[in-house]
């Protein structure tokens, strides 16, 4: 097969890609103008002639008449500051039609001077952006604002906390505050992605997406709450059964990104594992009904945000603990005393002895790797147990599927 074709981004080209995302934003200002019935800064004329503006500041910029581009800018500036003053007069605020003609441009000029992708890039998300106004701002309306303040205290602290911590190793359990913190920030990260998306759309598709999107967070919490909905709700008691196996079956692949980050050598080891395991989750929750999918208590109610401060310093603190156990089990019992470690460990939230256990593992990774196995296992038997006590209404059918869930992890545990 011949080789693709490189595109050769001649000037004619790079002409056409300025002219062409002008006409693009200036498409979307003209229906802002229709659809809203008032007058923007900028049109499907009055942009794609700025943008071309750009282009021709940078030319002039590139054959010798530096002071061109400056000037172009300066000169756009002043445009734009005297339309903005003369909205206000009327009574109209908002400078978004104002920094649409700034941005239009730079595109134009970027289109010539700088790799002609990054320009298209900044042009296209700059038009979502600008259509996208009456959903964003209704997204901004829905947030939680005690979450959104405790994500905002944790990420201040991380920005202060990470550059200060010593990046070394102390004591003879190879402790380095900076790698400790930065796995919290990566876990925490991975979480709040799921504790966002299952707030946003667990409520309209039922309990089935919210345990779905709640095992990306804590896959014991969703088991936990989804058995306390159908205790007071025993009719919705197959729905909270389906929600718990499929975060459940979330955890190994949250687990398997998890271990990527860490230490991807432990990977190979495990990765054709867990995509099993989480298959076989997923089978066993499509033979249960989905039961109710609309939006009346169908979120899962007990998801904390992974970004506040405190989950992350208990987080860190059970990595230290169960990391300096860990060493202290495996040089007086050896691999037996790990692998019964993991056993006991497995019955909490087992991520921070997982990843304490991956990051350690320079050697010996076929045994940490059985070892994660048998904590998953210890893990799956827990989450059974939790739901099948909180849901009797479908205690056999809790474990029965768990039951075979925790079998086939065995084999897993055997095979190198």
């Amino acid at each position: 097969m011949p080789p693709i074709p490189q595109i050769e981004w001649t000037f004619q080209l790079r002409f056409l890609v300025a002219l062409a995302l002008g006409f693009l934003i200036g498409l979307e200002r003209e229906s802002t103008k229709v659809e809203h019935n008032r007058l923007p800064v900028g049109g499907i004329r009055t942009l794609p002639l700025i943008s071309m503006y750009g282009f021709g500041c940078a030319w002039l910029y590139q054959i010798g008449a530096v002071v061109m581009f400056p000037v172009g800018l300066a000169s756009i500036i002043a445009l734009t500051t005297v339309g903005y003053f003369a909205k206000t007069k009327e009574g109209r605020f908002g400078a978004t039609s104002e920094v649409s003609v700034l941005i239009t441009f730079l595109i134009g000029a970027m289109s010539l001077l700088v790799d002609v992708w990054i320009a298209m890039a900044i042009g296209v998300i700059a038009t979502m952006l600008l259509s996208e106004k009456a959903k964003l701002e209704t997204y901004v309306e829905s947030l939680d604002r005690v979450g959104f303040l405790a994500t905002l205290r944790f990420l201040l602290v991380t920005v202060i906390i990470l550059p200060v911590l010593p990046n070394q190793e102390y004591t003879q359990f190879k402790l380095n505050p900076t790698r400790i913190w930065e796995i919290v920030i990566m876990v925490s990260t991975i979480g709040f992605v799921g504790y966002l998306l299952s707030k946003k759309f667990g409520h309209s598709m039922g309990l089935w997406l919210s345990g779905l999107l709640g095992g990306i967070v804590s896959s014991t919490a969703v088991s936990i709450s989804a058995g306390r909905i159908a205790r007071k709700s025993p009719e919705r008691s197959s729905s909270a059964l389906q929600a718990s196996t499929l975060g459940s079956s979330v955890m190994y692949i949250r687990i398997l990104i998890l271990l990527w980050a860490v230490n991807p050598t432990i990977v190979n080891y495990l990765w054709w594992k867990l995509l099993i395991l989480a298959a076989v989750g997923i089978v066993l929750s499509l033979r249960l009904p989905g039961g109710n999918r609309g939006s009346n208590g169908s979120e899962v109610p007990d998801l904390h945000n992974p970004f506040e401060i405190m989950p992350a310093v208990w987080f860190a603190a059970l990595f230290v603990i169960l990391s300096v156990i860990t060493s202290i089990v495996k040089q007086s019992a050896g691999d037996t005393g790990v692998f019964a470690l993991s056993a006991v460990v497995g019955v909490t939230d087992i991520d921070p002895f997982i990843l304490s256990l991956a990051q350690r593992s320079t050697d010996g990774l076929r045994i940490a790797a059985s070892a994660i196995i048998i904590a998953m296992l210890s893990n799956t038997i827990a989450k059974g147990v939790y739901f099948s006590v909180l849901a009797p209404a479908v205690r056999k059918g809790t474990v029965a599927r768990y039951g075979i869930w925790a079998l086939a992890h065995i084999p897993l545990v055997l095979i190198p």
